[in-house]
């Protein structure tokens, strides 16, 4: 189960990757770096700190979704009229994916909810920081005029509380995965600001 959610994930990050470089106008070697970056960054942070092999070297398939994901994006993207709404969609969606498969993975690999939850949210925003910082825009993290951190931590709450409770099928992962996602895409409605971005963005 986790393994699925986390190739969902990554297909869906590697859009948001190659979306960016067609943002920034980049070749197709461009956008495929962004892409592999964004979607293997994070899992390969959550898998380092669980000591185990890269998820990403496990198999080729880990590598050649973002290639494909690269290719959708190339023949996809002169359809598009605004990148930029596309990014944060899929980027919702992708934090939502990550941030609950790597709470599931952390917490079964033995470590405490707490942690979990805190792995959890780390895959989910690690992939987008290392997109930022290679595309030139300041890392969503820090500042972004929509939480980002925030509907990650709620959503590896809600799987490490449901995996505490006793629920450890894809039906409790997909139910945090969407909460993040509409907490994601509520705060992007509702224009919230994370506090270390108001005095910027203003």
């Amino acid at each position: 189960m986790a393994e699925l959610f986390d190739l969902a994930g990554i297909f869906v990050f590697a859009l948001t990757g190659a979306l960016m470089g067609v943002r920034k106008r980049l070749d197709v070697i461009g956008m495929a770096v962004l892409a592999e970056i964004t979607a293997l960054g994070g899992g390969i942070m959550r898998d380092l700190v669980l000591n185990v092999s890269p998820v990403a070297f496990q198999s080729l398939g880990y590598v050649l979704v973002p290639v494909a994901a690269t290719a959708v994006v190339f023949f996809w993207h002169p359809h598009v009229t605004r990148v930029m709404p596309v990014i944060l969609v899929l980027d919702a969606a992708g934090l939502g994916l990550f941030c609950a498969v790597g709470t599931v993975k952390a917490l079964e690999y033995g470590l405490s909810p707490l942690h979990a939850t805190l792995l959890g949210a780390t895959t989910a925003v690690g992939g987008g920081i290392l997109r930022d910082l290679l595309a030139g825009e300041i890392p969503t993290l820090l500042y972004d005029r929509q939480l980002y951190a925030v509907p990650a931590l709620v959503g590896s709450a809600a799987m490490a509380g449901m995996w505490w409770a006793g629920l450890h099928g894809w039906p409790a992962a997909l139910g945090a995965a969407v909460l993040a996602f509409g907490l994601r895409l509520a705060a992007m409605r509702l224009n919230w600001r994370a506090p270390l971005a108001r005095g910027v963005a203003e």
